[in-house]
């Protein structure tokens, strides 16, 4: 608008002064030089008056908004006063309301401890009393305590988990477990080294499944596999008894192949029907060290890298912090392949979260009695209560486990802990055997020669 009235002003401007030049030339007989000059100056004339006036009124303008913004800043400056003084007022209230509630609280816990001690003394005065007139003979010895009631066993008890994991609690009374630790008892080292040797090969490594939950919530977020190795008796051997000598004699590269395979299976099956639930599976130490399985290892996970998200390898903690150039190289490889990593068997908290995740461990399990213990502050460079925080902002999750009671629980909520694990949830399961179906041949493809 402003543009159309400039060119209708200075349209105007032209005609007055070629107005004035035509009335010059022809009514006053003026020469053509003499009135196109006299027209000119007019015009020129005339554009300097609307310049100037168009000047004036915009500093006029200019003028009133600088006044306006003056009010408006002085009012603001006066609201923003009286706030500071409302806080002020109301700051010395909350002072004054917390004096009185201090000075009426000290009191009553001053005098609740006084009487915290003088119970304490009423109780030692009491037994001291009790024993003296007991040494009489005038009070008889305390009957014993009831035996206390046996623990009610789950609809379909499972015994203790067995390869790589031996953080569930014993099993309940009655358990077959305990069979298998004294079928252990009784056999030497190369007895015991033989019996693994025919249990993968006639393949009694069973495969069970623990879930891991939400918390609060309790929905199943993960399974954790668990292998067991069942003698011909049908005892249930547990990971405590033949381990360590497994390891020792390089068959824990055969058993882990043996886990691997029905883990990748369980995980195809889990993916079917949630592909929010993933699956832990155990990796010792020595299957990393392994030159020819690990190689086998890698080409089998290349095959199913598809399940990168989904499968998570898990090491111990003594592992972890033993691990040297081969294993390192072995867990760079599969971290190139997008795998992730989780540690467990913590047996204290002295760790490096950011140096964990920078070799893909995503997942830290530690026991509910050495986070909520009153030693374990003795066991952590961190405060525990302080631990979930400061792994999260590392990118690991913090997962509980030997969880065993509802208190736990509560307690473990208060240190934001977001995953649990335990019997209290779950006891590990055995999976169904169509669910691996065709994992017994299959495995024996990637076996090493010469191991086991």
């Amino acid at each position: 608008m402003r543009r159309i009235s400039a060119i209708f002003i200075a349209v105007c401007m032209v005609i007055i002064a070629g107005s004035l030049g035509v009335v010059l030339y022809l009514g006053l007989k003026f020469d053509a030089g003499t009135a196109a000059t006299v027209a000119l100056a007019a015009f020129t004339g005339l554009v300097l008056f609307n310049g100037v006036g168009g000047r004036l009124r915009d500093r006029g303008q200019v003028e009133d908004q600088i006044a306006d913004l003056s009010r408006a800043s002085a009012d603001l400056a006066r609201q923003v006063a009286e706030t500071a003084s409302r806080v002020g007022i109301i700051e010395k209230r909350v002072d004054g309301a917390m004096h009185r509630v201090h000075a009426t609280v000290d009191p009553i816990a001053v005098e609740i401890g006084e009487l915290g001690v003088l119970v304490r003394h009423l109780a030692d005065t009491v037994a001291h009393h009790a024993a003296a007139l007991q040494r009489q003979g005038v009070l008889e010895a305390p009957a014993p305590l009831p035996p206390a009631p046996e623990p009610i066993a789950h609809s379909a008890p499972a015994p203790e988990p067995i390869v790589h994991n031996m953080s569930a609690p014993p099993p309940p009374p009655g358990d077959n477990a305990g069979s298998g630790h004294r079928r252990f008892r009784g056999l030497s080292r190369e007895g015991i080294v033989e019996l693994i040797g025919k249990a993968a090969d006639a393949n009694r490594i069973d495969l069970y499944l623990q879930p891991i939950v939400t918390l609060p919530q309790r929905k199943v977020r993960y399974y954790e596999a668990l292998s067991r190795l069942r003698t011909e008796d049908g005892d249930v051997i547990p990971a405590g008894e033949f381990i360590d000598v497994a390891d020792s004699v390089g068959l824990m590269p055969k058993l882990d192949n043996l886990l691997l395979f029905r883990c990748v299976q369980i995980t195809r099956r889990l993916q079917l029907k949630n592909r929010d639930v993933g699956l832990f599976c155990n990796v010792s130490a020595s299957t990393l060290g392994d030159a020819v399985y690990f190689r086998q290892f890698l080409d089998f996970m290349d095959a199913n890298r598809a399940l990168r998200g989904s499968l998570t390898f898990e090491f111990r903690q003594r592992d972890v912090r033993a691990f040297g150039a081969i294993e390192h190289e072995a867990l760079a490889a599969l971290a190139e392949r997008g795998f992730r990593f989780s540690m467990d068997h913590v047996t204290d908290l002295r760790l490096e979260p950011k140096d964990l995740a920078n070799r893909s461990f995503r997942f830290l399990k530690v026991p509910a009695t050495l986070l909520l213990g009153p030693a374990s502050g003795a066991k952590s460079d961190i405060h525990p209560n302080d631990l979930a925080d400061l792994l999260a902002r590392a990118g690991i999750d913090l997962i509980a486990e030997r969880v065993e009671n509802e208190s736990t629980v509560v307690d473990l909520l208060d240190y934001d802990v977001r995953f649990g694990q335990g019997f209290l949830f779950s006891a590990p399961r055995p999976v169904r055997a169509e669910a691996l179906q065709g994992g017994a041949s299959d495995a024996g493809e990637l076996a090493p020669t010469g191991t086991g």
